[in-house]
């Protein structure tokens, strides 16, 4: 599985390298629209590789769709950490109850309900 892994790697490396290789000229990334840069007084530019622009457009939507699956899936974090909080709590209130009814019983008895079960 590892070798698998390796494989896959080194084939996504050689496409990217070969699309940075046959997409090398430059491009300009505008900030605004020149109708809204003229009205605005902001007129930002910058001249990059067009592999620079293909790779940082993937790169900022993998980061987006992490960061929107991320807060979707709030509410099952949530709902998760307080099942695991009910959880202790009634293991506790569980422990509680038997300590309980131990002090009533055999010392052997007492022993024998709180050890594992053999399965």
């Amino acid at each position: 599985m590892r070798y698998l892994k390796y494989f896959f790697l080194a084939v996504l490396a050689l496409c990217l390298l070969t699309l940075a290789l046959a997409n090398r000229q430059m491009v300009t990334l505008t900030l605004l629209p020149k109708q809204m840069a003229v009205f605005s007084g902001i007129a930002w530019q910058i001249e990059l590789p067009l592999f620079v622009v293909v790779i940082g457009g993937l790169i900022a939507g993998l980061l987006v769709g992490f960061v929107w699956e991320w807060m979707r899936e709030h509410r099952h974090r949530a709902e998760a950490s307080r099942a695991k909080r009910d959880a202790g709590k009634m293991e506790r209130e569980l422990r509680r109850l038997k300590k309980s009814k131990q002090e009533d019983q055999d010392e052997v008895l007492a022993l024998l309900e709180d050890s594992p079960k053999a399965g």
